[in-house]
């Protein structure tokens, strides 16, 4: 991979830092994920090049992930959260797959 991938991050913030550990959905701009039943749309980007600039943002409901933020250099995403109803429709899509309740 050419860039760090953004990554929504579901974990609170306290288990972030007393493990090291995210637990989160990673993201992508990558365009036959507009027919993905568990991509959800997110909205554009705002891109650093023009080669990102303006396209479809998607959160991967099915590809959940762990890692170590410390290990990686993780760095909060400068819009830093992501919320409303593209936020509650990823929660739902996740929920269908892992049916938490």
């Amino acid at each position: 991979m050419r860039d760090i991938p953004p990554f929504l991050v579901l974990s609170p913030r306290i288990f972030n830092a007393k493990s090291s550990l995210v637990i989160g959905l990673p993201m992508t701009t990558a365009e036959y994920n507009a027919d993905n039943p568990f991509a959800v749309a997110v909205g554009q980007t705002k891109g650093s090049g023009k080669a990102k600039a303006g396209k479809t943002s998607y959160v991967l409901c099915h590809q959940p992930k762990s890692f170590d933020w410390r290990k990686r250099s993780a760095k909060v995403h400068p819009l830093k959260r992501l919320t409303g109803v593209p936020f509650k429709e990823v929660c739902e899509r996740l929920n269908q797959i892992i049916q938490l309740g």
